[in-house]
């Protein structure tokens, strides 16, 4: 069976940015990943790929990795999630960047990327 998992407004605490500030005092960020995962139809964590193992990955590389674009940071955590099982077929990633430096009034900026059976 094919199983759609999702994890929607992940917090990070990240220093992404091109500006300066970003860098030296960092911001939240949010984080929406679903993933295809190709698993067995046991009652059983071993038959699927844990969402805590996304979550974990997600948070580690926004943590400890520094990118300048959000773009360029929504494309790792892309290629790190497909490659942390091979039953995973596909994934989209967005990256929520809500405190972005724009001078008008917004509620969100985001970038989202897709690989494997759910490439844009």
């Amino acid at each position: 069976m094919i199983y759609q998992i999702k994890i929607q407004g992940l917090k990070v605490f990240g220093y992404h940015g091109v500006l300066p500030h970003e860098t030296q005092y960092g911001q939240d960020f949010y984080f929406d990943c679903v993933f295809e995962v190709a698993a067995e139809s046991d009652d059983e964590l071993s038959a699927t790929v844990s969402y805590a193992t996304v979550a974990d990955k997600i948070e580690e590389i926004a943590k400890t990795k520094t990118f300048q674009l959000i773009e360029s940071l929504a494309r790792e955590l892309l290629v790190s999630i497909m490659a942390l099982d091979s039953r995973i077929l596909g994934a989209r990633i967005t990256v929520h960047k809500p405190s972005a430096p724009l001078t008008q009034e917004f509620q969100d900026v985001s970038v989202s990327v897709g690989g494997g059976t759910l490439e844009n």
